[in-house]
């Protein structure tokens, strides 16, 4: 009873949520100037990258944590098709970065007019660089759910002993 319930529930919850926990992780790891910077220096594209890659990561831990539900004889593989979709999906992000590096740099270059000091221009370049890291943080936060579901059925069944306990009946 203890390990259908652990298996049944406890895992497939707590598989759901570890891809938020990691991604907290990540952040909580960043050295606190660069992510100070980065908070700073913000910018649209950034916001955009940011909101998007949160919104397909929510639908994916949704998702995620019914693809780890166990229904009657096997997992709910309902959701597996928009798992996959959705983690594809991620390698978007990190064009949209480098897509927003880009228009940094020119938009660096353009603005300069003469001779300029090298402190500047690093100075007018490191926005450039966030649109980047955004566009990798979100790439890695969103094929999270999709390994969670991959390595946590294997988990679960072998933490059921290879196939997960039946329901005991009521009437015996």
């Amino acid at each position: 009873m203890f390990r259908r319930f652990l298996a049944v529930w406890c895992l497939p919850l707590l598989l759901a949520i570890l891809p938020a926990a990691a991604s907290f992780a990540v952040l909580a790891s960043l050295p606190t100037a660069a992510r100070d910077f980065y908070l700073e220096s913000i910018t649209r594209l950034d916001q955009l990258i940011l909101a998007f890659g949160s919104f397909l990561f929510v639908l994916q831990t949704l998702f995620a944590w019914r693809a780890l539900t166990w229904k009657n004889h096997g997992f709910d593989e309902r959701a597996d098709s928009w798992i996959s979709h959705l983690s594809q999906a991620a390698e978007w992000f990190p064009l949209l970065g480098l897509l927003g590096t880009v228009a940094g740099i020119l938009q660096t270059f353009s603005s300069i007019n003469g001779p300029v000091s090298p402190e500047r221009i690093i100075q007018l370049y490191g926005p450039a660089i966030t649109a980047t890291g955004s566009g990798i943080f979100m790439a890695l936060v969103n094929i999270l759910p999709a390994w969670f579901v991959l390595a946590g059925r294997d988990l679960i069944v072998a933490l059921a002993g290879g196939v997960l306990p039946k329901k005991e009946d009521k009437a015996s």
